[in-house]
């Protein structure tokens, strides 16, 4: 098999993985496919769950798309020309229990004319800070990065610090992870970096959900993850470049915006109360953290 179709391969033994893997810590909830072809070329497949005991949504989308871009997008992305192909996972999963974090990854390859190259990462976005959750998910992911060279976590680890940021609230979306984009060269290397930084994904957040989904909670925690949860639909709509991609290449909205949660509020001029968990998140949010070194 030639790169893509291994990458192809890849994205899909990846999705039915996680998806058998949340299903089981789940408990009830099970996923839900939609096959969607793109006008133009290619298509994917959506999975979501929704309502689930653990889950309250999630999906694992695959996409592998082709043909041509429009003119004026095809100028913004590296390569000349207006043909493309471009094959990725993507996940985001939103737990009911405000003391189980959310999370973000994925992971992709893009062909533009004479240009190649890969991106991806995962990060995460708790809305209670238990340092040795987030120390975890760090390590893990720094572990796979170091098999490829002990410069990449550090490098990728700041990359998603610096991309998840929501400028306006001058505030990360969450506690970060590894972030990733426009690898090129040696794309053999680099597809075996994203692989292997995709198949840490389970181990680095399953065993977050296992220690906190039996958790108890209040009705006001829940209250403040619905009003930080509005914080992450302000990232993906005004930042995320994924979602603009997706929605320029004509791709399926409803899977686009598969990654926003089920229930939000905004409440104006919010701010916890001094001394609070809640304020100690948001402090850790204003700068990053070395987690991984903790």
């Amino acid at each position: 098999m030639d790169l893509r179709e291994r990458w192809t391969a890849f994205i899909h033994g990846l999705q039915d993985e996680i998806c058998e893997a949340l299903e089981r810590i789940d408990g009830s909830g099970e996923f839900r496919e939609d096959l969607w072809n793109r006008p133009g070329g290619g298509g994917g497949k959506t999975r979501v769950l929704e309502e689930g005991a653990v889950f309250e949504k999630g999906g694992v989308n695959t996409s592998v798309v082709y043909g041509e871009l429009d003119e004026a997008f095809a100028k913004q992305l590296p390569g000349e020309g207006r043909e493309f192909w471009a094959a990725g996972i993507s996940l985001v999963l939103h737990p009911r229990s405000p003391l189980v974090p959310t999370v973000h990854a994925n992971f992709r390859m893009l062909f533009h004319g004479s240009r190649a190259w890969i991106g991806g990462g995962a990060d995460l976005t708790p809305w209670y800070l238990f340092d040795e959750d987030v120390r975890h998910f760090h390590r893990t992911l720094k572990a796979a990065c170091d098999r490829h060279g002990e410069d990449r976590y550090p490098r990728f680890k700041r990359w998603c610090d610096e991309y998840f940021f929501i400028r306006h609230r001058q505030e990360a979306r969450g506690v970060g992870g590894v972030f990733f984009d426009n690898l090129e060269g040696d794309l053999e290397r680099e597809a075996a970096f994203a692989m292997d930084v995709g198949h840490a994904f389970l181990p680095a957040y399953l065993p977050i959900v296992e220690r906190r989904k039996g958790l108890d909670y209040t009705p006001e925690e829940r209250a403040w993850q619905e009003i930080r949860r509005g914080r992450y639909v302000e990232f993906n709509l005004v930042y995320d470049r994924g979602t603009a991609f997706g929605l320029e290449t004509q791709g399926r909205t409803e899977s686009i915006l598969m990654s926003l949660p089920p229930r939000v509020r905004w409440v104006y001029d919010h701010h916890p109360a001094p001394g609070s968990e809640e304020a100690r998140l948001v402090e850790v949010l204003k700068v990053p953290r070395d987690w991984a070194a903790e």
